[in-house]
């Protein structure tokens, strides 16, 4: 059975109002709604953390300190990427293209090693460890990737690949020219003859969410009851991510500027999880042996004792 995506991306639109000169009309998109319960979600998950001492020397206020950076490195980072990854060609043409958020375009990739520079600038300035703090970070993130996915299929973008069956979602931005033009009651008419169930693709973006949000949250937030060596939960974060997004890119639609990059199957997503995988490893390996960060409350220090 297959399932026509007909959901408005935008979730408020406000009256439009003219400003010096110029006609403005606001929207608030559900992408951007995701965005912050996902940031809201991690302060929550991430305040539970705090006051259970899994961060010994840092009390709840560093800890709004932290998300704020943490913030500017998933927006600054994602766009970046985005541009630097998969639109590089149009940036040289189109340098503005990095500051037009409103045209979409954020990548995970780019997201992840601005999250990483932030908090390595925050661990630095409080004198913290940098990979307890990932440590700690890591099971918090997840949600926020489950959410940021649920934000691509409402806005249905970043679609899979055709099924070849009777079922899936059929997402209109994917359907051939003749049919882009036609208004919702007509698109419904026709899904309900039939006649658009040979268009219909895997919602390679609710597969995201559930094993990029979900279940890794699950696993991540299980492991971290009780505490871990040193590296143990980054790795396990970044060989979790990289082998989830991995295996959904098999039917994931490649970026259409890129396509397949090498073999006939290797796309651009793939490409940039091949590096998470082998750095989850190596840091999994390299727990063995390593410290242990025991609870602290709030406002106490304490060292890592050895495993």
């Amino acid at each position: 059975m297959t399932h026509l995506h007909q959901i408005d991306p935008v979730a408020i639109s406000l009256p439009a109002f003219e400003l010096f000169g110029r006609s403005f009309h606001p929207q608030v998109h559900w992408y951007g709604i995701m965005y912050v319960v996902a940031f809201a979600v991690a302060w929550l998950l991430g305040r539970s953390r705090i006051r259970a001492g899994r961060l010994p020397g840092v009390d709840e206020h560093a800890f709004g300190d932290l998300m704020f950076y943490g913030m500017l490195g998933v927006i600054l980072g994602g766009r970046i990427g985005y541009v630097l990854f998969y639109a590089f060609g149009d940036f040289l043409a189109d340098p503005l293209l990095l500051l037009r958020v409103t045209d979409g375009g954020m990548s995970f990739h780019g997201g992840l090693l601005g999250v990483l520079i932030a908090c390595w600038l925050w661990a630095r300035k409080h004198g913290l460890n940098f990979f307890d703090l990932m440590d700690f970070a890591a099971p918090i993130v997840p949600p926020g990737l489950g959410f940021g996915r649920l934000g691509n299929y409402i806005g249905g973008e970043l679609w899979g690949k055709p099924t070849g069956g009777d079922w899936g979602v059929v997402f209109p931005g994917s359907l051939p020219p003749q049919y882009r033009e036609l208004g919702p009651d007509a698109l419904r008419r026709l899904h309900e003859s039939g006649a658009l169930d040979a268009f219909a693709r895997h919602p390679s973006q609710l597969y995201q969410a559930f094993l990029e949000g979900l279940v890794l949250f699950c696993i991540l937030w299980w492991a971290s009851r009780r505490p871990r060596a040193r590296y143990a939960l980054s790795g396990l974060f970044a060989l979790g991510y990289g082998t989830f997004r991995f295996l959904v890119e098999f039917v994931r639609e490649p970026d259409a500027d890129l396509g397949y990059l090498a073999f006939g199957w290797l796309t651009m997503g793939q490409l940039l999880s091949l590096p998470l995988i082998l750095v989850g490893v190596f840091w999994l390996w390299k727990s063995r042996g390593a410290p242990v960060l025991q609870p602290q409350a709030p406002g106490k220090t304490a060292a890592p004792e050895a495993s």
